[in-house]
């Protein structure tokens, strides 16, 4: 931070030496693209901008669908209309993730692309969900807002699929309070990409990344400043020792766990490369995990949701269909709203796993006593409620 204050450059393409642009948000893209073994990184405002992006970089608008958790961040279902198109709910499964199976049953003609959330530290089933996705022809978009350094076969997420998105928002692992990342091997979604990013313009930075071969079009205004780059670099540089500090601590907590009967914890599909922060369980039933929350909470142990994710099928803008003008809405030529596929009733796996899951607090910043102290409460209540 202060080296980018002391040479006063904060806009990522020129300063005062036009033969040497400001280094930061450079290097931040290059060190992000070693990380993921990626060959295309493109830093830019926010998250939400990246999965915008990340639609238009796939060509995807009016007409098509996208198939996306129901159980998921805003961003993930508007995004998807403000490039037009339709987005399609899906059920996730005993991961929080998108249900495998979803993605052969919520295929149709329009679908071009299907997005994956990997929720809360852990990689969805990518295998299977990416297998497919080929099948079908679909673009595979990966949210790894909450998933930096989270890891699935040996493989980083953001690099299972076509395109990856990372957020630096405050509440998220990695924060430089904002900002965003797109990540992507396809040489055409990154020139789409950055153009999208800059007002359709493609700067001698990323010529010397990747050779123009895309006609200009009109994009946005999604660019990331020097300063911002500077927070989001420094934290990036922290994330193997805060995933080793937090999958240390989560090993305090899970093996007491495991032994209690009548909870079921949350299915990890590949725990060696798990981040290790909040620990999810299941109780039999909602009314038990009303119950955990509430005496959990009363022991100092905030087990409440920390995301603001909820189903989007509860969220007024979905409840109503409507975008910015009701042109722009992909639900304007429904009859009725909301119609079916868009209403709690339509998906009963969801409704039923994020009605019973009890989230406990594990982050970088909590001792071995903080996660022995969480275990013991568990324990207790656990011994309380089961009788």
């Amino acid at each position: 931070m202060l080296d980018v204050l002391r040479r006063q450059e904060l806009f990522r393409y020129y300063g005062f030496d036009p033969s040497r642009p400001p280094p930061m948000v450079a290097t931040l893209e290059a060190e992000t693209k070693a990380y993921l073994d990626v060959e295309y990184t493109l830093a830019v405002s926010s998250g939400t901008a990246a999965l915008e992006l990340a639609l238009i970089a796939a060509g995807i608008g009016p007409g098509d669908e996208v198939i996306v958790p129901a159980w998921s961040w805003i961003s993930c279902f508007t995004a998807v209309v403000r490039v037009g198109a339709t987005p399609v709910l899906v059920e996730v499964d005993n991961t929080l993730c998108l249900d495998p199976t979803e993605v052969a049953r919520a295929t149709t003609p329009e679908t071009r692309a299907v997005m994956v959330i990997h929720y809360q530290g852990i990689a969805a089933d990518m295998e299977p969900i990416c297998a497919e996705a080929r099948k079908r022809g679909l673009v595979v978009i990966e949210d790894c807002a909450e998933a930096p350094g989270v890891f699935y076969r040996n493989r980083a997420v953001g690099a299972w699929g076509d395109i990856g998105i990372f957020s630096f928002q405050h509440n998220k692992p990695v924060t430089a309070g904002e900002g965003g990342l797109l990540a992507t091997s396809n040489p055409r979604f990154y020139e789409r990409a950055v153009r999208a990013h800059d007002l359709g313009q493609y700067r001698p930075v990323h010529v010397a990344v990747k050779p123009p071969t895309e006609p200009s079009f009109s994009g946005g205004q999604y660019r990331m400043s020097e300063l911002t780059a500077a927070v989001a670099l420094a934290q990036w540089r922290k994330l193997d020792g805060m995933r080793a500090r937090c999958r240390a601590l989560q090993s305090c907590v899970l093996p007491r766990l495991e032994k209690l009967t009548g909870i079921q914890l949350r299915r990890i599909p590949d725990p060696s490369g798990d981040f290790g922060y909040e620990i999810y369980f299941f109780a039999n039933d909602a009314a038990a995990a009303a119950r955990y929350r509430e005496q959990l909470n009363a022991r100092n142990v905030w087990c409440q949701q920390r995301t603001g994710t909820y189903p989007q099928y509860r969220r007024e803008y979905v409840i109503n269909g409507l975008a910015a003008h009701p042109v722009l809405s992909p639900f304007a030529d429904f009859t009725t709203w909301p119609a079916k596929g868009y209403r709690a009733e339509d998906f009963p796996k969801t409704e039923d796993l994020t009605a019973r899951f009890v989230a406990l607090p594990i982050g970088w910043a909590y001792s071995v006593e903080d996660a022995d102290y969480i275990a013991a409460c568990v324990e207790a209540v656990h011994a309380e409620i089961q009788g």
